[in-house]
């Protein structure tokens, strides 16, 4: 499984830990990744890593969501995909090594799949504006 297919399933994942609000992540890593039947070690990896990493960093990663929304615009008004790839674009530009081109486009084409007709352009609002205020280069 490449890259682009284990950030979908993280993708996956993060959404239904955010729909389900579960205390206990740790049970729903193992049942999705067994339901899901992923077997690749780095996928695993990259999975577990990823959603323990956004866990830890939750205050961080949401506080970068809602500096870089329109002054008329509260994190509870995004939809619950549309929040879910920011998290996601937003932890591995910050805090991994990902380029932040990748993880824009990533984000980018997951919202294009899953998202609303103009989630995109949204997505790709925010986003860019949290890579100029940090004056990413990677």
């Amino acid at each position: 499984m490449n890259r682009s297919a284990a950030r979908e399933e993280t993708f996956k994942l993060l959404y239904s830990l955010e729909v389900q609000k579960e205390e206990k992540i740790d049970d729903q890593i193992e049942l999705y990744i067994e339901n899901s039947n992923i077997q690749n070690k780095e996928t695993i990896q990259y999975i577990k890593s990823t959603i323990y990493g956004i866990e830890e960093n939750i205050e961080k990663i949401n506080s970068k969501i809602s500096e870089n929304l329109k002054s008329d615009w509260k994190i509870e008004r995004i939809s619950k995909i549309d929040l879910v790839l920011l998290k996601l674009a937003i932890y591995e530009i910050l805090l991994t090594d990902t380029p932040y081109k990748v993880a824009i486009n990533e984000a980018i084409e997951l919202s294009k799949k899953y998202g609303e007709k103009n989630s995109f352009n949204f997505i790709n609002g925010v986003l860019a504006s949290v890579v100029k205020e940090n004056g990413d280069n990677k």
